[in-house]
């Protein structure tokens, strides 16, 4: 990746251009660079659909939006790693005064994600209880604050000290070490089993997440590195399932507008708060994503764009 100067984009029918003030970084941005991702690009591109910064020019038919307005993105057409973004006015929302710019870019991706793997493919409902396992990065923080603001008990694993202690901060009820010995054991003995699973590294945990099951459970996979054995006998003796969970393309147009109608309401009400692990500037893009592919996450990676 390298810094060039391009034209600011102009918006057409049904488009947005936004200044971007700070773009956050995600996981499935390292995969689209490194073309293992199975939607590529052509190159020359410019990465990153997390962002949030103010609304520069509406195209025509865009009545929702206007000059000024902060907003945060959930994807673009340009890509957010750069001073100002095309976006259709479906992935532009609106953003509270109470929410930084670099916390707006925490949001789209990571609490859609979260939002989706929780409430619609893992069917998770209120008194149940959900197993967030490695959820010190951008989705399972997200995923931590959802779930309690919708009545689970929540248990969580962390990598580090720190990690465990956000998570605590953030409202776990209880918090693992998933790297400590024996630590599956203490989750089935405090839970007697789990509902829900919310996966970030499936081909690491995912069959002894089937062993952490109670009858009916459910493992959404968010994340996975690579192929994974499991033994079938798990889910059979649990009538369990596994979900996959791919946001991109799979959330309908209605479905999307009522998850971030419920992110907006969260964020007014600070059930919501995006916790900010490290900024970097733009040109530090490569360091930027060497780290959110890094253990030891304590929040989201984002990046400072400068703007003329």
């Amino acid at each position: 990746m390298q810094l060039a100067e391009i034209p600011t984009p102009e918006p057409g029918p049904g488009q947005l251009v936004v200044q971007i003030h700070a773009a956050g970084v995600n996981p499935v941005d390292t995969y689209i660079r490194a073309g293992t991702y199975a939607k590529k690009p052509e190159l020359p591109y410019t990465p990153g659909m997390d962002g949030a910064g103010i609304v520069l020019d509406v195209g025509a038919a865009v009545k929702e939006f206007r000059p000024g307005q902060r907003v945060y993105l959930s994807g673009s057409i340009t890509g957010t790693y750069a001073a100002a973004a095309l976006c259709e006015a479906a992935h532009v929302h609106p953003m509270p005064e109470s929410v930084s710019f670099s916390q707006g870019a925490a949001l789209g991706i990571p609490y859609a994600t979260a939002h989706f793997a929780l409430l619609t493919r893992a069917a998770a409902q209120a008194g149940e209880t959900v197993l967030i396992h490695g959820a010190t990065g951008g989705v399972g923080l997200a995923a931590v604050q959802i779930a309690r603001a919708a009545g689970l008990k929540v248990f969580a694993t962390g990598g580090s000290e720190e990690g465990r202690r956000l998570l605590r901060e953030e409202g776990a009820h209880e918090v693992f070490d998933h790297g400590a010995a024996g630590y599956l054991k203490l989750i089935l003995e405090k839970s007697g089993g789990v509902d829900v699973v919310l996966e970030m590294l499936a081909n690491v945990n995912l069959a002894n997440d089937l062993t952490l099951l109670s009858r009916g459970g459910r493992v959404a996979v968010i994340g996975s590195r690579g192929p994974i054995e499991i033994n079938p006998r798990e889910l059979m003796a649990r009538n369990a399932d596994v979900r996959g969970v791919m946001l991109a393309g799979s959330a309908d147009p209605l479905e999307s507008i009522r998850i971030h109608a419920a992110l907006y309401a969260g964020l007014e009400n600070k059930t919501l708060r995006p916790v900010v692990a490290r900024e970097y500037p733009l040109g530090e893009a490569s360091q930027a994503h060497e780290a959110v592919m890094a253990s030891g996450a304590r929040g989201k990676i984002v990046l400072l764009p400068q703007s003329e």
